[in-house]
């Protein structure tokens, strides 16, 4: 458990994020190279919203979504996922985001009107506490926002709530292979980062499963370290996330940080909503 406030980290995390969305929009569509680690060749598709990306791993690549589904986005930020889910469910189906930064939504929905895309919807909001109904979304995605929160329990049960029976989720974020240095775990700028915030990598399928979802998968994609700390150079991030951490620090942490995928589904027979926390 962290010992900075838990207040403090979301004021800093929402005033860091809006800043890194006001860069976005200031600054012309260019390569993000870590978009292009995540996701691939560069998608020239949605060009604002991957330049924008700040994602970990790519989390609709680990679900087949069907025309009609509705959708969910924890943490939007520019919408990449949200475009390219909107695109898989098609005009009968629908993609909301949730985002508690307005210039992040602000620069999502600019990104949705150059593509066009009328099935999209972006909403103000925290995801521990989600402006929706009870089973009212057929599949959540995230990609690495669930470890900006303090209250990670707080958000699984959330996305509980509003899966309809059968519904799944699929999460991509960071995990912990081992545990950070103290140096990590209380620096503010790392929680931004969400490096501070991660979960050690066994607690994820823990957590999964005591709120009731089955068919609990988690998977490390890639680890990081020092040599990956260019990638954050071309985001709209930069280097904010690590601005506190000396080299002995960055160095203490080589390797323990994994980006991981995460899928799971809420059983068929379940109808009540769990709440947490």
């Amino acid at each position: 458990m962290t010992s900075v406030d838990h207040a403090t980290i979301r004021e800093q995390v929402r005033d860091t994020y809006a800043a890194a969305a006001l860069a976005a929009q200031a600054a012309p569509a260019g390569p993000n190279r870590l978009a292009e680690t995540i996701y691939g060749p560069v998608d020239t598709t949605d060009p604002g919203a991957a330049a924008a990306a700040l994602g970990c791993a790519n989390p609709t690549a680990l679900i087949d979504l069907q025309p009609g589904q509705t959708v969910l986005d924890l943490g939007s930020g520019g919408g990449l996922d949200v475009l390219r889910s909107a695109r898989r469910v098609g005009p009968t189906g629908r993609v909301i985001g949730i985002d508690m930064t307005p210039e992040m939504l602000a620069l999502a929905e600019a990104n949705r009107a150059a593509a066009g895309l009328d099935n999209v919807e972006f909403r103000l909001g925290h995801i521990e506490n989600l402006p929706l109904p009870d089973h009212s979304v057929d599949v959540v995605v995230s990609n690495c926002v669930l470890s900006l929160s303090p209250h990670k329990e707080q958000v699984l049960a959330e996305a509980w709530r509003v899966l309809v029976p059968g519904g799944r989720l699929a999460f991509a974020d960071l995990a912990t292979l081992s545990p950070l240095p103290v140096a990590i775990t209380q620096s503010l700028a790392a929680w931004v980062g969400c490096l501070a915030g991660a979960w050690p990598i066994d607690t994820w399928a823990q957590q999964l499963a005591a709120l009731g979802f089955v068919d609990v998968d988690v998977q490390v994609v890639r680890t990081f370290g020092r040599a990956d700390l260019d990638l954050l150079d071309a985001t709209p991030l930069g280097r904010t996330p690590l601005a506190d951490l000396t080299d002995d620090d960055l160095a203490a942490a080589d390797g323990k940080i994994a980006s991981v995928h995460l899928t799971a589904r809420k059983p068929a027979a379940a109808t009540a909503a769990t709440r947490c926390c």
